[in-house]
């Protein structure tokens, strides 16, 4: 499929987080998506975004046939679902913990699997990291729909990013010439640490 623009996948993850997780006042009008799409937590970056950005990216999205109007005709507001995923109408279909990890990569970005089992409660229970990681594998091996990101020094864990749109591939290490400048002024503070403490301990000894 197409890449998504980033209102887009702003707007397609409010969608399927508001299934999901409230599925009571889904479908939305289009004041709930805005707010949805503008709201300051589980959101990186927040956006302020005002109603007619919002309905024009979901004009975009209705041409692409990703998302449409289910109001009846007569109907005083249009209400708003995505047919991004899991419907008669398309081909990508994901069990519901990948589908809350796609929601979350959406909404915020590339993140570790630990990030992810914690964020993800509120869509889908991972009772350990290891599940995380079984339906990470599962979306690189389907699309691939995710992609694994290069390790950053004095990271522990890699992050993940998915593939739906202009999203960064890979993180570059630092360069070796700021790594070396940093390592050299580690050695020189510790160095001088240590002749600070020979100082002390020979005052002490006298």
């Amino acid at each position: 499929m197409e890449k998504l623009s980033a209102l887009e996948q702003r707007v397609i993850g409010c969608l399927i987080e508001k299934q999901v997780s409230t599925p009571d006042v889904y479908p939305l009008t289009l004041n709930s998506l805005v707010n949805a799409c503008n709201q300051k937590s589980n959101r990186d970056p927040v956006m302020s975004l005002d109603e007619g950005e919002v309905q024009s990216v979901l004009n975009t999205l209705g041409a692409r046939r990703l998302v449409n109007n289910v109001a009846g005709f007569n109907a005083r507001a249009a209400k708003y679902q995505h047919r991004f995923c899991n419907t008669e109408f398309g081909e990508l279909h994901f069990s519901p913990g990948e589908l809350a990890i796609v929601c979350e990569l959406l909404l915020r970005g590339p993140q570790t699997p630990g990030e992810l089992r914690s964020r993800c409660a509120r869509l889908h229970s991972f009772g350990e990291v290891s599940e995380v990681d079984a339906c990470l594998h599962s979306l690189m091996e389907k699309g691939p729909f995710v992609v694994k990101l290069e390790r950053q020094p004095g990271k522990r864990e890699s992050r993940y990013a998915h593939l739906f749109g202009d999203v960064p591939v890979s993180e570059p290490a630092a360069p070796l010439v700021e790594q070396a400048g940093d390592a050299q002024a580690r050695i020189a503070e510790l160095e001088a640490e240590v002749a600070r403490l020979k100082a002390r301990i020979a005052e002490l000894e006298k």
